[in-house]
């Protein structure tokens, strides 16, 4: 052999190891030649890039990759990150190789961001289903690479259409409305644990890979709504460990779990209990009792039979209709039909605000004059009641919230038919003690009646709910997070929906619009006043003022929140009449009751009525003293104002063409039907306290339209909270009426706002 004019002897032996070994190198530095035909150069080829699958038990697969050359009949392989160069490698063709490639290989360790490959990679679980079911088929089909496989791959194979969810439960021992929730999934007639399952969709896993190698997706409609489902019926509950648990307010939840797949076993109990739900889905017409001297429009019929298939099964709710739709009515209707089924029923007791109580006395004795009602309106000490013997000779009890806290276990000891809690809101507390009373009273059924279930915030829902429904969502906090907080803050379509359709089988509401066509139309306009420059100067002087301690208190709002309210509360009367605030300016003329005189003569005039609303009863002094010196006749009721009845009675069969009424003493209770005027002099950052005021008069009942007149300073706080108070009426459409949400609570900016 000649290398570089020098000749070189081989020994016969070693050629082979020379020929693979040294030649590919010295190839490279000089010709090598043979001067016979002892030593013929070897072939080179090269390079093919190799793939080398190593499967091992429990899903795992190594992977290698190596660049592959023969010379001669020998086979090297290096790894694709390898340095160096042994003299059979050409650099130039792995690297246009390696670019040529077109197979996702980064999603699997082979391949580094920067385009090189990386030599090895090691992969578990879903990562070697993905590699065997997606990347290696496609490996296969390219000529830049060939692949080998070592160990015994799983058979992977996509099970997804085998997948059925099971859903059993079991009652709890002790607890007799709560039950226990079993869920289970099989895939191809195996049994999976479901935490697998659970613990995937809470992890963002895409898939379940079973060790058998049957997997399926997560991301299938029935699993996220299973997931969705679990976890609320794990937030509602007090229960955080063991199985998830639901009670048998919450029907519908497992309606919608069952829809998912098998039911395998439903608790006898489960089924007894749940059959006034199932009910209420489809109420049927229950006949109007015969002791009931009304006829009931076809939405109180309606109504009625919901409450008395409530009653049937031992349920409570809450009937929500507008105000002025006859609530009181459909519940005497519930009363009689009660009477009429078992002529010696236990009583009901009837909680109302004080100035109600006189009225379900009235409406009784109007539209079920063969109840007996007994109406309490001093505490039993006070008045020498003996509440036994009261109760044993009455079919109904009506007392007052602060008589019924008062007495609270007088009325506890007592057996009742129900417990009807008329202008429920009252009860929208749950730190307060009224609402307290109203949820440890031992009653079959309670029944929240309120046109305004929820005024402020979605809590106060859950108070009545809690009361009425009491399984429903029985942890305030868990339904705070889940509910609550997500759509005050972003009004969530999802979570609005969800609980729409929770509590509806407990929630009856209709408004006038759909179910009193017939009812007059009702016109509201503001009246834009200006100000005098004296009392423009006084309030902008207070209201520099008042913002500047207002806006120091914001950072701590719940401890300093008193001492706001105040503030507001002082700006709010600087607006009407800057005399209600300092005395000193009582001699100042007032704009808006110059605006309000002049609109009550027209109405006097015209042969109409009105109802005047203030808040501020002193204000209404104000505007009382005013019509007396103008000759205008009227009528006046505030919280302190002796003979009530006398008082209303004498507008609605007198001839006074003004009522003048504070929105505590008067905004509920009241059929007013008279007047169809209403003028509202202060606005109130809660929307349904004045619905509930113009309610007075329109209601079922009048004949004429209603014209609602808002009397609003201009450039005042006043103005302000009329833009709040169109803000929180939406919270209230969202929740009860389908609409849209915002966030309700009077927040830190909400206050900001209003002195700016």
């Amino acid at each position: 052999m000649t290398l570089g004019g020098q000749i070189l002897t081989i020994p016969a032996a070693e050629a082979p190891q020379f020929a693979a070994e040294y030649y590919p190198k010295l190839r490279r530095i000089t010709p090598v030649t043979s001067s016979d035909t002892s030593f013929t150069p070897p072939t080179i080829t090269g390079p093919t890039l190799m793939l080398r699958a190593d499967y091992r038990d429990g899903h795992e697969v190594e992977l290698t990759l190596q660049w592959a050359y023969r010379v001669g009949d020998n086979e090297f392989r290096v790894g694709v990150d390898a340095c160096g160069d042994p003299g059979y490698r050409d650099l130039d063709i792995e690297n246009e190789l390696a670019r040529r490639i077109d197979a996702p290989l980064e999603r699997f360790g082979l391949r580094a961001p920067d385009g090189r490959l990386i030599a090895r990679a090691r992969l578990c679980g879903l990562e070697t289903m993905r590699f065997t079911t997606e990347l290696q088929p496609l490996l296969t089909g390219l000529s830049e690479i060939v692949v080998e496989v070592t160990g015994d791959p799983v058979d992977y194979r996509e099970a997804g259409e085998s997948l059925v969810i099971g859903v059993a439960m079991d009652a709890v021992p002790g607890q007799a409305d709560w039950f226990d929730l079993d869920i289970t999934i099989s895939v191809e007639g195996n049994q999976i644990p479901f935490v697998s399952v659970f613990t995937a969709l809470a992890s963002g896993q895409s898939h379940v890979l079973l060790a058998d190698g049957a997997y399926f997706a997560v991301n299938k409609p029935e699993l996220v709504k299973l997931r969705r489902l679990i976890e609320e019926a794990r937030a509602l509950t007090d229960a955080d460990e063991g199985p998830p648990r639901i009670s048998r307010f919450q029907a519908g939840l497992f309606d919608e779990l069952a829809a998912l797949g098998v039911v395998t076993q439903q608790a006898d109990e489960w089924r007894r209990q749940v059959r006034g739900l199932r009910a209420l889905q489809g109420v049927e017409p229950v006949p109007v009792p015969s002791g009931l001297r009304a006829e009931l429009r076809p939405y109180q019929a309606d109504g009625f039979s919901w409450l008395a298939t409530l009653y049937a099964h031992g349920l409570g709710g809450i009937l929500a209709d507008d105000m002025g739709l006859g609530k009181t009515l459909q519940s005497l209707a519930l009363i009689c039909h009660v009477r009429q089924e078992d002529p010696s029923p236990a009583p009901f007791l009837v909680v109302a605000p004080s100035s109600v109580v006189a009225n379900w006395s009235a409406e009784a004795a109007r539209f079920a004059p063969e109840l007996s009602v007994a109406a309490i309106s001093d505490t039993l000490r006070r008045a020498g009641i003996d509440l036994d013997e009261l109760a044993a000779g009455a079919n109904v009890v009506v007392t007052s919230y602060t008589l019924f806290r008062l007495d609270f276990d007088a009325y506890a000891s007592q057996t009742w038919s129900g417990l009807i809690l008329d202008e429920a809101q009252y009860v929208k507390n749950r730190h307060a003690k009224t609402y307290q009373c109203a949820r440890r009273l031992p009653a079959p059924i309670k029944v929240a009646i309120t046109g305004t279930p929820m005024e402020n915030n979605v809590m106060e829902l859950w108070s009545l709910l809690s009361i009425t429904a009491p399984g429903l969502f029985p942890n305030p906090a868990k339904f705070a997070d889940y509910y609550a907080k997500p759509i005050e803050k972003t009004g969530d379509p999802e979570l609005l929906s969800l609980l729409r359709r929770r509590i509806k089988p407990l929630v009856k509401r209709r408004t006038k619009a759909l179910v009193a066509a017939e009812l007059p139309a009702k016109q509201e306009q503001l009246l834009d006043i200006e100000l005098p420059p004296r009392h423009r100067s006084l309030y902008d002087k207070r209201l520099q003022r008042e913002r500047q301690k207002v806006l120091g208190l914001l950072d701590d709002i719940q401890r300093n929140r008193f001492t706001i309210l105040k503030s507001l509360t002082v700006l709010r009367q600087m607006a009407l009449h800057p005399g209600l605030v300092d005395a000193a300016h009582d001699a100042l003329v007032c704009a808006k009751i110059d605006v309000l005189v002049e609109q009550l003569r027209d109405v006097a005039d015209g042969g109409h009525r009105a109802l005047v609303f203030s808040q501020f009863t002193r204000f209404l002094g104000r505007v009382r003293d005013r019509l007396g010196a103008e000759g205008i006749d009227y009528c006046y009721l505030d919280g302190r104002t002796r003979n009530r009845p006398k008082v209303i009675q004498q507008f609605k069969e007198g001839t006074a063409p003004v009522f003048l009424i504070s929105l505590k003493a008067g905004g509920f209770g009241l059929n007013l039907t008279e007047a169809d005027y209403c003028f509202l002099l202060d606005p109130w950052w809660n929307p349904a306290t004045e619905t509930q005021a113009v309610d007075r008069t329109h209601r079922i009942g009048q004949q004429r339209n209603v014209m609602v007149y808002r009397l609003i300073a201009r450039d005042t706080i006043e103005a302000k909270v009329m833009a709040l108070n169109a803000r929180k009426a939406k919270l209230f459409a969202s929740v009860i009426d389908d609409g849209n949400a915002f966030a309700s609570m009077l927040t830190a900016d909400d206050i900001r706002g209003l002195l700016t």
